[in-house]
């Protein structure tokens, strides 16, 4: 009974030894360049197309600027973590995000200017990516690695909630151009002074001088070199189930506004059906990282990510509101677990020796779908003033990328671990 004591203690306070990390993590997610410009340009789409007269698809093309040249810059930032550390990287990466916004903010009705400015958040605020928050996590845990991953990344969902509904009301009562300021001051002010304070790998604010040092400390990092990653179907597999999961979630979720106010609910409406998107991410964050650790990831994912395929068949047809936030949340769920995974399984089947690297990848190939996609469903309502074609290709695209990542077989064994008594 003791020695069941003493092994369960200190796998259930690596959460609370890491909270601050976890927290200032969190916020950098929500505040981050591939986070808050993609889940707030649906609720500008329509003021700037009214604006300047652009259609949607090409609205929504600032994505593929902005997340394309997040996927390019994702290596370069994965080797800045892995040579200097994630700290360098992220705190200057917000102040180039604010920057990219406020340069929105002054747009006079040139199409290039938009891109420029979402191109601006890519490449000046590339150190607030995924890459860099989950870096840091990963090195830092041990046990409750999904757990933990699943509460940093939940920054999405909490982003996904509030950020629309925000930016909805800035746009209604004070403009556009007010709301793209507003939206700039939010990684200076809000994420700025907690990252400075509190993303500080390495480094237990409320353990005492006896905690368990981060796992990296202990043993040399396992795992496989990039090349070798990338010579492994399972990398391969990977690789496409991303692609093809975010290409459904990146479709859908820029355009949920604009689609459900097609369909004829009003902004405000639209907007709470966003909300259930974004509180279903916050859930899958933590189910899907608290399963994980139990259970195989493959198999889990499975469910998490099929089920949304009901959703998208929901939306295609004449859904009473009830039905919509089911059908967001179904959707949400598998945006919320899609990230998840992927930190999860780069870390679990290729190890932690170049794993800012490896996961880089996996996150350009995550975003250059995120941009390709809410362009695309863009695209299909300029040409047939309807998404219904888009959300049955989402439907077939959940299905198979959640089929296909079963096919990643056992987790390799990992190598004994040395620990400090």
């Amino acid at each position: 009974m003791s020695n069941g004591a003493a092994f369960e203690l200190p796998m259930m306070s690596e959460v609370r030894r890491n909270a601050v990390l976890i927290l200032a993590s969190c916020v950098g997610v929500i505040c981050s360049s591939i986070v808050l410009p993609f889940y707030t340009i649906g609720a500008l789409l329509k003021p700037l197309s009214a604006e300047f007269g652009w259609a949607r698809a090409d609205v929504q093309l600032a994505i593929l600027f902005s997340s394309g040249l997040g996927a390019a810059t994702a290596v370069i930032v994965g080797w800045l973590s892995d040579r200097f550390g994630p700290r360098p990287v992220a705190l200057p990466g917000l102040v180039g995000l604010a920057l990219g916004f406020f340069l929105a903010a002054g747009m006079n009705g040139q199409l290039w200017m938009l891109y420029l400015a979402y191109g601006c958040m890519a490449v000046l605020g590339a150190g607030t990516t995924p890459v860099t928050w989950t870096r840091a996590i990963t090195s830092q845990f041990q046990n409750q690695r999904g757990l933990a991953l699943g509460l940093t990344l939940s920054g999405t969902g909490i982003c996904a909630t509030l950020a629309p509904a925000l930016t909805v009301w800035m746009v209604e009562h004070y403009g556009w151009r007010s709301a793209y300021v507003g939206l700039g001051l939010l990684p200076l002010l809000l994420a700025g002074p907690i990252v400075w304070y509190g993303f500080r790998p390495g480094v237990n604010r409320s353990a005492g001088p006896a905690a368990i040092p981060p796992i990296d400390t202990v043993t040399p990092p396992w795992g496989l070199t990039l090349t070798q990653a990338t010579q492994s179907y399972r990398f391969w597999i990977l690789c496409s189930s991303i692609f093809m999961i975010y290409l459904a979630v990146s479709g859908i979720s820029p355009n949920l506004i604009a689609a459900l106010t097609d369909k004829g609910f009003s902004p405000t409406d639209a907007a709470t059906a966003q909300g259930a998107y974004g509180l279903a991410i916050i859930a899958a964050r933590l189910l899907v990282g608290y399963l994980i650790d139990r259970f195989w990831a493959p198999g889990v994912a499975l469910i998490a990510l099929s089920l949304p395929a009901i959703g998208c068949l929901v939306l295609t047809g004449a859904p009473h509101f009830a039905t919509v936030i089911a059908a967001a949340s179904l959707i949400g769920f598998a945006a919320g677990a899609e990230l998840d995974l992927m930190s999860f399984l780069a870390a679990r089947y290729f190890g932690l020796r170049h794993y800012a690297k490896i996961y880089a990848v996996l996150y350009a190939t995550l975003a250059l779908a995120g941009g390709i996609a809410p362009m695309l469903f863009a695209r299909v309502f300029d040409r047939t003033a309807s998404y219904d074609i888009s959300f049955l290709s989402a439907a077939g695209l959940f299905v198979t990328g959640a089929v296909l990542l079963l096919a990643l077989g056992r987790y390799p064994p990992l190598p004994p671990t040395k620990v400090l008594l």
